[in-house]
C-alpha cells in the first residue's frame, strides 16, 4: 500500500501522530498569525513558511515537535531558551510539555523582522 505524502500543512498535521497534532495545530496557528501572508509549503517533507525567503519551519517526531527558525534566531534568544531543549537549528518541545507560546511568537516575529530588514540576505 502506498501512502500519499502530505502536500499542505493541514495534510501534514492530519498525517502526524495523534499525540503530536495538538502541538502542531497550535504551533501552526502561532506562526500563521505572525506571518499571515507567507507562502506555506511542504519542502523535504516538512512544513515551511517562506516570505520570500525561508522564515521558519516545524516538524513532528516520535516524542516531540521541532520549531525551526534559523540558528541566528535561536541564538538571539539563547537566554530565554536555556530552560528548553534546543539544538543549533531547533527548539524541541516534548508532547508532554506545553508549548512556550509567547517565546515561539517572539522568535517568529524576530525572524520575520530580520528577513524583511535584510532583503539582500540570501538565507539566514
Amino acid at each position: 500500500m502506498t501512502s500519499k505524502r502530505p502536500t499542505t500543512i493541514a495534510e501534514y498535521i492530519r498525517a502526524a501522530p495523534r499525540e503530536a497534532q495538538p502541538h502542531l495545530r497550535r504551533l501552526y496557528a502561532i506562526l500563521k498569525s505572525v506571518a499571515p501572508d507567507a507562502e506555506e509549503t511542504i519542502k523535504w517533507g516538512t512544513p515551511f513558511f517562506v516570505e520570500p525567503r525561508y522564515l521558519f519551519a516545524f516538524s513532528a517526531h516520535k516524542a516531540h515537535c521541532n520549531f525551526a527558525p534559523t540558528p541566528g534566531a535561536l541564538e538571539a534568544f539563547h537566554k530565554e531558551l536555556e530552560k528548553h531543549q534546543t539544538t543549533k537549528n531547533y527548539l524541541q518541545i516534548p508532547y508532554n510539555q506545553s508549548l512556550p507560546e509567547g517565546l515561539i511568537r517572539r522568535i517568529a516575529e524576530y525572524r520575520l523582522r530580520v528577513v524583511r530588514e535584510r532583503e539582500d540576505d540570501a538565507f539566514w
